[in-house]
């Protein structure tokens, strides 16, 4: 499939980061033009590290255009995961240098943006855009977690970027929660009520 058609230019927005405890959300969107790139992307997923530093680094050089948008993690707060991701998606979009004659969303939702908007679901592994897309936010979010590291080492984001693992449930019931924590998310609440209650016991 074309990212560019005679009569638009197709945007793939993917995002990264809704199921992590720690971290914001992010997303991006590519516009591919007609070049070999297309053959290359595959969903992030299915992708090692240095594969996505190479293609993270292609994309950005070969496609039409990148945005990235996210949102932090007082909005995934205030609004919840699913209105915070719309939000990253939609300011993904507004940041394209050009703008789209039609946006292609991996999932099954769309955010609220001025363009006709299309949600696929499995997209990431269907359409290159997308792949491209999921790739720029995959890439993007871990550097984050790994600053995020530097900073707050006894976590471990450099290994679990965040996600509810083994390792990072411990950390959390050891150090307690940071601002960088989802404190909408069940684990990290109860990390926190957790700690109250051995501060009030001790």
């Amino acid at each position: 499939m074309s990212t560019m058609t005679a009569t638009r230019i197709i945007a793939g927005v993917d995002e990264a980061g809704r199921g992590p405890l720690a971290g914001p959300v992010v997303a991006a969107a590519v516009i591919l033009n007609d070049s070999v790139l297309s053959s290359e992307v595959k969903d992030s997923k299915k992708l090692s590290q240095s594969r996505r530093d190479v293609l993270y680094e292609k994309i950005y050089l070969q496609a039409t255009a990148v945005g990235v948008g996210m949102a932090n993690v007082a909005e995934i707060d205030s609004l919840n995961i699913l209105h915070a991701t719309m939000l990253a998606m939609r300011r993904a979009v507004e940041n394209l240098d050009c703008s789209p004659g039609l946006v292609l969303c991996d999932g099954n939702r769309c955010p609220e943006i001025p363009f006709p908007c299309e949600a696929i679901v499995g997209g990431d592994d269907k359409v290159p855009a997308i792949s491209a897309a999921s790739i720029i936010a995959k890439v993007t979010r871990d550097r984050i977690m790994i600053r995020m590291h530097d900073k707050f080492p006894q976590y471990r984001f450099d290994l679990h970027k965040g996600y509810p693992t083994k390792l990072h449930r411990e950390a959390l019931m050891a150090f307690g929660a940071i601002a960088e924590h989802r404190q909408s998310f069940a684990p990290v609440k109860s990390a926190i009520a957790s700690r109250h209650q051995q501060n009030d016991q001790g």
